[in-house]
């Protein structure tokens, strides 16, 4: 696998975790009783902050981590962990909203953060970190990638709700869970051999 496929490839995982389609309802729910110009300034800027977050977390989140003496392994199995609980919450969706709706203009939450740079990203970051698929800064370009995607969805996010609808993005959610869910078995089994288990 070349460096530019493994580039797409991570940055793939990247938009299923930031999940822009699952986070459409939500986002026009907080944003409805705004002019459509300014729901796109708030939204840019929200996408902004969310990417200087993760920015930080892919090259920071390690030396912070190291502080506790965690092993590449246990922070895969971790990783792997938080990619099935999301997964499955992808795919079996409850009946409420995971996040409330706020009064005003949003501004860091919760927009930026967690809709954007939410626990999951950060951690998938974190351990794409390791440099042991791609050094950093290649998946930082990947990560780049992905907001890129993500900043476009959510930025005509009106035209893609006419589009699909409710049942659509539903559709959309579930495919990216399923997804999710069989990278968590595979990060889970490369944890497990980084750790000797088998």
């Amino acid at each position: 696998m070349n460096v530019l496929t493994q580039i797409w490839s991570s940055a793939l995982i990247l938009l299923f975790v930031i999940d822009p389609f699952g986070n459409i309802p939500l986002l026009l729910a907080i944003l409805k009783d705004m002019p459509r110009k300014r729901q796109f300034k708030v939204i840019l800027r929200e996408m902004l902050v969310g990417l200087a977050v993760m920015t930080a977390f892919l090259f920071f989140g390690r030396s912070f981590l190291s502080l506790f003496g965690l092993e590449t392994g246990a922070i895969r199995i971790a990783g792997a962990i938080v990619f099935f609980v999301i997964g499955l919450r992808m795919v079996f969706p409850g009946p409420e909203g995971s996040l409330p709706v706020p009064n005003g203009e949003p501004f860091l939450v919760p927009i930026a953060v967690p809709l954007i740079a939410g626990p999951s990203a950060l951690a998938t970051l974190i351990i794409m970190g390791e440099g042991q698929v791609l050094p950093r800064p290649m998946v930082f370009a990947a990560l780049v990638v992905a907001w890129s995607l993500s900043s476009v969805i959510l930025l005509l996010s009106p035209v893609v709700y006419r589009f699909l609808g409710d049942r659509g993005l539903a559709a959309m959610e579930r495919l990216m869970g399923m997804l999710l869910l069989m990278l968590s078995v595979q990060m889970c089994i490369d944890g497990a051999r980084a750790l000797g288990i088998f």
